[in-house]
């Protein structure tokens, strides 16, 4: 049995401080995990940059040195020839960080600890399977996506842990937000509003339309809802524990137009649920633009978000990026990769006005008038290059190892310690299980990329004064 045992290189941050309330203080350290380590039960390591979360309590520091321990969330499996039935689960990683001792000490380790697997309320195996089916709601579950093995099918995209021994984690498939106890068994479902639910043909359809290996089908897209793998990709948790954000990767269907997806899939919308009861509620609704860039060829492309992270009720960071540039990627550099700070205060609360099937805030991709988006800024450009240099890190040739891969999709929070509003920022790579050494379901494979991408995790330096964690 492999383990991933991981050095991060660690440099003293030296980004001047900018003039506002929130910034960057540069890149401090990185993690890199070797794309064919493989987990306690046996399967490939990988994927588990889509989600990550700080075990709570487990945080310490003093005289410079830290401990702490990450949950780490992996995606559906390796699935560039079909989806598989890889159970959802959570890696746990143990941090320390320390200063240097000698020359060439890292300064920095993280060791694979654990995993835990998910499962449904009856205990059995969730899947990655694509969801073809529906399972009718029962008791205080809804209807829910379902794989032909009538698994609960799941494409798990972000963890939040506000302790008590929750867990929660947001799903693309749904797209829901699922609740497990401490041991992995699911206890409750969050479905939203039905503008949010996929649907063909009049009728709810949760297949992402991603046949599983060995199987093959075109549904097309749904008519209203999220797009095809554009579920629930962010989600995060105030620190006090009282509000759920969620959020799609983009719009919803009725909200850009199909036509010209990739320029108009920009509004997309934020759920804030009151989960300070016991039975979640819908307490605000709002809508983001997403960033624009060019590729040199076309204007007003849509940085699609990959991940949020709440700072309190009313702020969050959001991570955007493009797609298809990076390591073994159709092109060696990435054009936009960047967190943001989205500011709700100001914004228009839609909650309750287009949550109905097909009702749109954004009719073929243009806001309706008297909608006033959340206000945004960029804290961190991922592909400042003068940064990633100092760990020979870089975006853009040569295509190798060392060329940050395209999904960058988690992000977790730990106090510096040293400085008032000061902290580390983790942000961890989704390296799509591509690995030549691979185990999944059972079976080996090689992916027919020819390459071997690891995965990475960056770790910024950043303040941000005034906030609570």
């Amino acid at each position: 049995m492999r383990f991933a045992a991981i050095a991060l290189a660690f440099l003293a941050a030296t980004a001047p401080a900018v003039a506002r309330d929130f910034s960057n203080q540069g890149l401090v350290g990185f993690a890199r995990i070797a794309s064919n380590a493989r987990d306690s039960h046996g399967e490939t390591l990988g994927g588990f940059g889509s989600g990550m979360a700080l075990v709570p309590g487990s945080w310490h520091g003093k005289d410079g040195m830290f401990t702490g321990t990450l949950a780490m969330l992996p995606d559906r499996g390796w699935n560039a020839e079909g989806t598989t039935d890889y159970q959802a689960r959570l890696q746990f990683f143990d941090v320390t960080m320390r200063p240097p001792h000698l020359p060439g000490d890292t300064g920095f380790a993280m060791r694979y600890r654990r995993t835990l697997l998910l499962t449904d309320v009856t205990g059995n195996p969730t899947t990655g399977l694509d969801a073809s089916g529906v399972r009718p709601a029962a008791g205080i579950f809804p209807d829910m996506p379902q794989a032909a093995n009538n698994r609960i099918a799941m494409d798990s995209e972000a963890v939040a842990m506000p302790g008590g021994g929750d867990i929660w984690v947001s799903d693309e498939y749904g797209p829901y937000v699922y609740r497990f106890n401490a041991a992995g068994k699911m206890v409750a479902a969050l479905r939203p509003p039905d503008a949010f639910i996929p649907m063909r043909d009049g009728h709810e359809s949760f297949s992402a339309n991603s046949p599983p290996q060995g199987t093959r089908y075109d549904l097309g897209s749904p008519q209203s809802g999220r797009q095809n793998n554009q579920g629930f990709e962010g989600m995060s948790i105030t620190p006090d524990g009282k509000h759920l954000f969620v959020m799609n990767q983009s719009a919803l269907i009725q909200d850009l137009d199909p036509k010209a997806v990739k320029t108009t899939r920009r509004h997309v919308r934020v759920l804030d649920y009151d989960i300070a009861a016991p039975s979640p509620r819908l307490a605000h609704e709002y809508v983001v633009a997403l960033p624009l860039y060019s590729d040199g060829k076309r204007e007003g492309l849509i940085a699609a978000q990959s991940e949020m992270l709440a700072l309190n009720d009313h702020q969050f960071l959001l991570l955007c990026r493009d797609s298809g540039g990076g390591q073994s990627s159709k092109r060696d550099a990435s054009l936009y990769r960047s967190i943001l700070t989205v500011e709700l205060n100001g914004a228009s609360d839609v909650a309750g006005r287009y949550d109905g099937v097909g009702q749109a805030v954004s009719p073929l991709g243009v806001l309706r008038p008297g909608i006033t988006p959340a206000s945004t800024s960029v804290l961190i450009d991922m592909n400042d290059n003068a940064q990633l240099n100092r760990f020979g890190l870089h975006n853009g040739k040569p295509n190798d190892a060392n060329d940050l891969y395209e999904k960058w999709e988690s992000m977790a929070l730990a106090p510096a310690g040293d400085a008032p509003g000061d902290y580390f920022l983790f942000v961890g790579s989704d390296n799509d299980f591509i690995t030549q050494d691979g185990m999944m379901a059972g079976k080996s494979y090689a992916d027919a990329s020819g390459a071997n991408v690891d995965s990475l995790v960056l770790i910024y330096r950043v303040r941000l004064p005034g906030i609570r964690r």
